[in-house]
């Protein structure tokens, strides 16, 4: 090798030895996790009483499908975890807005798009009816008429949709799961509307209550950011397809015992 070839393959060594240093990939992951986690925690946004998010049960690993997510994800950015549980899923969503949380895992509405920016869907949900014992409707589609009270949870997907869409039914609110499942074993309510994998749970703790045939709509469940955070969006659309294409969704809807739902596309 001549002197000046020998030199020519040192320059190009070093020069590669810097560009892999410096490339973009090498300092990827350092700068998402800045964007995404800016206090150096991944604080996830979460509520109890729905497999969506999570159930608490005392031990280092609840079940829920957004917790799973959020603990996958901060180990995916090497950061330490902080799941926030609010008290209701209102907070949770105001949370987001305000910036005091870094991820929540909701249904991606075109309300709630205007006040938070999302990833894909990575699960999709029917939503549906729980009636208390004794209860002679037997469909979703029976729910609306005159002098039935069906329960929401206050500033909930339900209470937006079913407050335009009911015509006949009138709406009683509640602040949370805790006070709906009261109000479901008093009879003060005829019906509770939410997404089927919360009723089902709430279903545990009303006997005799049942989840009703047929659906009112679907939710479609994605991980949200605050706005302002418009450099994470690559790394939420890489990631929702690997949690999903990985099996960690299903397996962490199958821990939690999630019903109602739907395979995505039908």
């Amino acid at each position: 090798m001549t002197s000046s070839v020998a030199a020519w393959v040192r320059v190009a060594a070093a020069a590669l030895l810097v560009w892999i240093t410096a490339a973009p990939g090498h300092a990827a992951d350092a700068d998402i996790a800045q964007v995404m986690a800016p206090s150096g925690h991944l604080r996830a946004g979460l509520y109890p009483g729905t497999p969506t998010s999570v159930l608490p049960d005392g031990t280092d690993n609840p079940r829920g499908v957004g917790y799973a997510i959020g603990k996958e994800m901060a180990r995916r950015l090497h950061v330490d975890y902080e799941p926030v549980v609010f008290t209701k899923n209102a907070e949770v969503l105001e949370a987001i807005k305000t910036g005091a949380v870094d991820v929540v895992f909701t249904n991606a509405s075109a309300a709630r798009a205007k006040e938070m920016d999302f990833g894909p869907v990575y699960l999709e949900i029917e939503l549906g009816y729980l009636v208390p014992d004794g209860s002679a409707l037997s469909n979703a589609g029976d729910v609306d008429a005159s002098g039935r009270k069906v329960g929401v949870t206050t500033g909930s997907t339900s209470d937006a949709t079913l407050g335009r869409e009911l015509k006949e039914a009138t709406l009683i609110r509640s602040p949370t799961l805790k006070d709906a499942v009261a109000l479901l074993k008093d009879h003060e309510i005829d019906a509770f509307a939410t997404n089927k994998a919360t009723l089902f749970e709430m279903a545990e703790q009303v006997p005799g209550s049942r989840v009703l045939d047929g659906r009112w709509g679907e939710e479609r469940h994605a991980i949200a950011i605050p706005k302002g955070r418009d450099a994470a969006r690559d790394f939420l659309r890489d990631f929702t397809a690997e949690i999903r294409s990985s099996g960690l969704v299903s397996a962490a809807a199958e821990r939690a015992g999630l019903k109602g739902t739907i395979v995505p596309g039908k």
